[in-house]
């Protein structure tokens, strides 16, 4: 087999694998309580949008600002959002 084949069948897989990679779903609530309800068994976070982080109750930033929503943490991760570590108290 020639590397042009080899090299042609790898680019196929990884198209094929890309198609296969779905957007998860993040279904994001203006109140806390409202997220709460959608996922009651979860905990419910603060998701910034902008930087890509969530935080926790209790943390410095959670509900704060404008370019964020409440989510289930679950979600949040799953969606590819890390959590911040900034403000623990």
């Amino acid at each position: 087999m020639s590397r042009l084949s080899v090299w042609g069948t790898g680019v196929f897989a990884l198209a094929c694998l890309a198609q296969q990679v779905a957007a998860l779903p993040l279904t994001p609530f203006r109140y806390q309580a409202q997220a709460q309800r959608h996922c009651p068994g979860d905990t419910v976070v603060w998701l910034d949008f902008r930087k890509g982080r969530y935080y926790f109750r209790g943390q410095k930033r959670y509900a704060q600002g404008f370019d964020g929503s409440f989510v289930c943490r679950n979600e949040a991760r799953d969606s590819g959002y890390r959590r911040s570590l900034l403000g623990l108290r």
